[in-house]
């Protein structure tokens, strides 16, 4: 059995026949796998890929743009500021009559998390041990029950955790979700390149290495499903995105989508202030009435310590990856004849040689490619930063227990933080040194009307509203 022919054509075209140097020893089943897969590869990004790896490699950021690049002039969210109040009711009013969706971005694996699975089903409820998909699901859930209408939501998932994840969240009946309102959408893979030959690599003797290409091939992804469409038809005019792996996150809230409307923008963006240079989250930039977000890998070591007389670092709008987009502009963007970027990282990737014996190196041997879903800010002719306190709303969850930042621990202790101060101005204290944790359910304050004040909470608790908590062995007991 021959490899069919458009497919030795395509390889031949790419300079990528050698990942067929196993076709004749594989069986029938090997065969066709092998195949299939071939067949589900985007040929038409090729070249893109290989101009990456051999000159925009060496490119970076364009010194000129930083040179007169400032960090945007943007509004502040925190519970107690004034202008959040004024931006509230256009946000509600949005959520009311049903102009807002969601994309929850949740294709990675918790592999290192030390975890199996997508990286959702994580358990980083500080008491509860709720997963990350039952936080953030569960939160909007709780939203839609506020304002009276379903927020729809699609998930993009990965090759990877596709299956796992729709499984997992049947199971779990969506954590209070209506399932006709949740859309799937799968990102793509692309190969990586060997770096001293651009060829791709056989992991298997019937598998080419693939990666998924990263949080910006959402747009492309989303448009593929009919996802654009899908939320059109419900009347959706605005989406907000964010990263499964931060249970602090709101995407949807009232005034930061108040903002967003209020200032008439395709792109709004969350952005956490940026104390010290090492710190690694890219930032928010302008210049000549461009915005664009700079990976923090690639603003210089002169530039990124830069202060200015206020002591503030120049560049310090650091992105947490919570944006709200006008859906027209996405539509715009999806029609446009200019694709998102590839970027490229430096990744040692396992591989088999030759002879078919694994190899598994130590240092990089291949690039990596991936879209960014902020290279859509320089297409946009508005973008808004909304600068919030992080302690309310970005812990993310990157490293394995023990790691010195973004930790399972580090991020139960800001849910546990942030439980304390939410209780506290509700005039219910809790005592020192014990950890308490809201549930989904808990938006703000409001949700806490029925706590009466002076309660005093003494024992790791999973507050549920409604007057109650739960002690842990499930029984709901008052608070008081």
């Amino acid at each position: 059995m021959q490899p069919p022919r458009h497919i030795v054509e395509s390889l031949e075209q790419a300079g990528q026949a050698g990942v067929l140097r196993f076709w004749n020893e594989l069986d029938d089943e090997g065969r066709t796998r092998l195949a299939r897969q071939l067949e589900e590869i985007d040929w038409s990004v090729f070249d893109d890929m290989r101009h990456a790896a051999t000159v925009a490699a060496d490119e970076g950021v364009d010194p000129a743009f930083l040179s007169v690049a400032s960090t945007p002039a943007g509004q502040r969210l925190s519970p107690d500021h004034r202008s959040a109040a004024a931006w509230r009711p256009a946000g509600e009013e949005a959520l009311a009559i049903g102009q807002v969706g969601a994309i929850l971005v949740a294709g990675g694996q918790a592999s290192r998390l030390r975890c199996d699975g997508p990286k959702g089903v994580y358990p980083i409820g500080p008491i509860s041990r709720a997963s990350l998909f039952e936080i953030l699901l569960g939160r909007l859930a709780a939203i839609g029950r506020r304002y009276g209408r379903e927020v729809p939501l699609a998930i993009m998932t990965s090759s990877s955790t596709d299956a796992e994840t729709k499984a997992y969240l049947e199971a779990h009946r969506f954590f209070g979700l209506d399932p006709d309102a949740v859309l799937f959408f799968r990102q793509a893979d692309l190969p990586p390149l060997a770096i001293d030959s651009l060829t791709m690599l056989l992991d298997a003797p019937d598998h080419v290495a693939m990666a998924p290409d990263g949080h910006g091939g959402m747009l492309r992804a989303l448009s593929a499903a009919g996802g654009i469409d899908w939320f059109a038809r419900r009347g959706i005019e605005h989406v907000s995105s964010f990263q499964v792996d931060n249970p602090l996150a709101s995407p949807l809230d009232p005034a930061f989508l108040g903002m967003h409307l209020v200032s008439n923008s395709d792109i709004t963006t969350q952005v956490v202030e940026k104390r010290e240079p090492d710190e690694r989250v890219g930032v928010v930039v302008e210049a000549g009435g461009v915005c664009r977000v700079v990976e923090y890998s690639d603003l210089p070591k002169t530039l990124s310590g830069e202060r200015l007389p206020d002591g503030r670092l120049r560049f310090h709008a650091g992105s947490i990856a919570v944006h709200c987009f006008r859906l027209a502009f996405l539509a715009e963007a999806v029609a446009g004849k200019s694709s998102l970027p590839l970027h490229l990282a430096r990744k040692a990737v396992s591989f088999l040689d030759e002879s078919g014996k694994r190899v598994s190196p130590t240092t990089p041997n291949a690039f990596k490619f991936e879209r960014f879903i902020f290279d859509l800010f320089p297409l946009a002719r508005r973008v808004t930063t909304v600068m919030i306190d992080p302690a309310e709303g970005f812990a993310p969850l990157k490293h394995p227990p023990g790691s010195v930042a973004d930790s399972p621990e580090h991020v139960r202790r800001a849910m546990v933080t942030q439980a304390r101060r939410l209780l506290s101005r509700m005039e219910v204290a809790v005592a020192d040194g014990i950890d308490v944790e809201l549930a989904p359910s808990i938006i703000d304050e409001f949700d806490l009307r029925h706590m009466p004040p002076g309660s005093r909470i003494e024992r790791p608790c999973v507050v549920i509203g409604e007057s109650v908590v739960s002690w842990g062995d499930g029984t709901p007991r008052s608070s008081s």
